[in-house]
């Protein structure tokens, strides 16, 4: 019997390392699903809602850092999974969706329950393309799966269900060779033209996010010997604020009046790994540094006077032996005032009361009682508040959240991310409790998926 087309997709993943698919399955899908129930070494992880597929992918890709994979039938089933995608491209997370749609000789009839899913997914993904005949299948799927890796966000296959159950070309091999990610390292030259401008600078900030996972220690002694304060990003809380006795907070809408206060004050600020939003929180007169790894995030929310394009561990490892150390740490030790100041302030709202239960210290004892490895994730809106000031980090515990795309779960908009992460959580297997804060709209969109926890063993 001939290989089909879904079988071959299902062997190309598992050579790949994909130990589960998250979706609701569908006519659709029957190829695939028929195919993973066949081999019996991917699983199935059935959703109540596409949505909460691509949002648990998405959780699971950014725990593991290896690819996840979701799936939703023609139509409005695989549309369901936009919101997640987005969510999943901006997190800048490995994740392959398989869309499936109506059969191929119907496209463009106004067929039942047509979409045009190549191009509504176009826009939340490095790659999306459709599947007309057997043949493209080969290339498509290593193209997409390798962008999605190398390039740290969404690709599509469009698949339409008469073409999943054709035979596959017989030449086409599931092999999968797993390409390392390129360590990118700014040249030489430009990494001394920015040690002479530190060299002449004062009153240095640091701003750090997500893109310093993996480089605390570079950055604490990079702090160390500039003598610079360090602002994080929410994204980057979990990588940057334990042991390091040069954080002085967050910084926007929900952060410290420290992290504030030293970015405005700053004379030179330097952004690593980071791309924080919000232009009225950035200093107007102070020179600005970027060292990120996109260069599309270059200048992308401030002026720039100078940046370099480099993941922060190994530009921060060539930059150091290049620093003169710097001796005065009045700047430095100004702002850790501040912050400890600042942090008295949260920590006494958080005090116990004889009569009401505060979220700042429902979120203080959460903190507290969770294990040493938990994995935190919270909807949007005032418990990323809680989570943001109250949640302690320790270099194990980890923190996800709609924090790009805000699919949240306030009054305004019920569609809260939390169960959607926390399934994904549990599914990598990478944790034994979560830690969920949920918003008041969470029941009345996701409560179904409370049982996928249960139906999955989670």
């Amino acid at each position: 019997m001939k290989q089909t087309v879904a079988a071959y997709i299902a062997k190309t993943l598992e050579q790949a390392g994909v130990k589960r698919i998250w979706g609701v399955t569908g006519d659709s899908l029957n190829g695939l699903s028929d195919s993973l129930n066949r081999m019996g070494t991917i699983d199935w992880m059935p959703t109540r809602h596409e949505e909460v597929a691509a949002f648990a992918a998405g959780a699971e890709a950014q725990l593991t850092g290896e690819l996840a994979v979701c799936a939703g039938s023609c139509g409005p089933g695989n549309l369901h999974l936009i919101n997640g995608l987005f969510d999943c491209h901006r997190n800048h997370v490995p994740v392959l969706a398989i869309a499936a749609h109506i059969p191929s000789s119907e496209i463009g009839s106004g067929y039942f329950q047509e979409t045009h899913p190549q191009e509504l997914f176009r826009e939340c993904s490095h790659y999306c393309e459709l599947v007309s005949t057997p043949e493209q299948i080969p290339q498509v799927l290593a193209v997409a799966m390798r962008k999605a890796v190398i390039n740290r966000g969404v690709s599509v296959v469009v698949l339409p269900g008469d073409v999943a159950l054709k035979a596959a070309p017989e030449s086409a091999s599931s092999h999968w060779y797993h390409a390392p990610l390129p360590t990118v390292t700014p040249a030489e030259e430009e990494l001394r033209k920015l040690a002479q401008l530190i060299r002449y600078s004062s009153n240095i900030a640091l701003m750090c996010g997500s893109g310093c996972a993996g480089a605390h220690q570079e950055l604490v002694e990079f702090a160390a010997k500039i003598k610079a304060p360090i602002v994080h990003a929410l994204r980057g809380k979990e990588h940057v604020e334990y042991d390091n006795p040069y954080d002085v907070g967050m910084t926007g809408l929900i952060g410290f009046s420290s992290g504030f206060h030293t970015m405005m004050n700053a004379d030179t600020l330097i952004l690593l790994g980071t791309q924080f939003p919000y232009r009225a929180f950035y200093p107007t007169d102070a020179k600005i540094i970027q060292i990120d790894i996109n260069p599309g995030s270059i200048g992308a929310h401030s002026k720039v006077d100078m940046a370099l394009v480099g993941d922060i561990k190994s530009t921060l490892k060539a930059l150091l032996p290049l620093l003169e150390e710097k001796t005065d740490r009045h700047f430095l030790d100004k702002a850790l005032e501040h912050y400890r100041d600042a942090r008295k302030g949260l920590d006494d709202l958080a005090k116990p009361s004889d009569k009401a239960i505060h979220p700042q210290y429902l979120a203080q004892q959460i903190s507290h009682f969770a294990d040493e490895d938990a994995i935190f994730t919270c909807d949007v809106g005032t418990p990323t508040v809680w989570a943001a000031r109250y949640l302690k980090m320790n270099g194990k515990r980890r923190l996800l959240g709609s924090f790009n795309h805000g699919l949240n779960g306030q009054r305004h908009c019920r569609r809260p991310s939390a169960p959607r992460h926390c399934a994904g959580a549990a599914g990598s297997g990478h944790v034994r409790r979560r830690r969920v804060q949920h918003a008041d709209g969470r029941f009345s969109v996701a409560g179904a998926d409370e049982a996928t926890g249960e139906d999955c063993h989670l």
